[in-house]
């Protein structure tokens, strides 16, 4: 049997599942080349930042208030990155629960099927127990991988989120040693 074969008899649970999971994958992708775009350029967020930071012209030698833009600045950029992640796992969420809502639905079939024609013939209520277990299988076939994507975009998030924090604070010291160098010469 193809897939196409199994769409049809889940019916309009599986229709949702196949669209859900086809809208999922797109955000997967989408957010791996973002994430490893940013990876790459991490030195140019890190500058960006910085940038941001000098120009708030906020006191350097006082570290609190430094450390605490440098957080809000970083959430910031982080929170943008994080863009879209949540439908991810909003789709690995309702995937099983659809599925479960498919095998209600078929079994409610089924039951119907055998209150009307009576247990003489299986395949009566075969077609109610057929949409219950495929909408199950459809459910966590669109449930699993999401689920997998959704942790690995978030640690990727982490770990640049991660190097950002460990190099921002030294470059931004930094930075005002060489602005404080370029002053004296002048």
């Amino acid at each position: 049997m193809h897939i196409s074969e199994y769409i049809e008899k889940g019916g309009p649970i599986m229709e949702i599942l196949v669209v859900l999971n086809i809208i999922g994958f797109s955000i997967m992708i989408w957010k791996f080349v973002q994430l490893l775009y940013a990876r790459k350029t991490k030195q140019k967020i890190l500058n960006a930042l910085i940038k941001v930071i000098e120009e708030k012209e906020v006191p350097l030698h006082d570290e609190h208030i430094v450390k605490e833009l440098i957080k809000d600045e970083l959430s910031y950029k982080i929170n943008k990155l994080e863009v879209g992640l949540s439908s991810i796992r909003i789709i690995a969420s309702i995937a099983p629960l659809l599925g479960l809502l498919g095998t209600v639905i078929g079994v409610e079939m089924a039951f119907e099927a055998i209150s009307k024609m009576g247990m003489g013939d299986p395949s009566i209520f075969a077609k109610g127990i057929s949409i219950a277990l495929i909408t199950t299988i459809g459910g966590l076939i669109v449930a699993i991988p999401h689920y997998v994507g959704y942790n690995y975009l978030i640690a990727m998030l982490d770990k640049i989120e991660i190097e950002l924090e460990k190099d921002i604070l030294p470059a931004i010291y930094h930075n005002k040693k060489l602005i404080s160098k370029e002053k004296s010469i002048s």
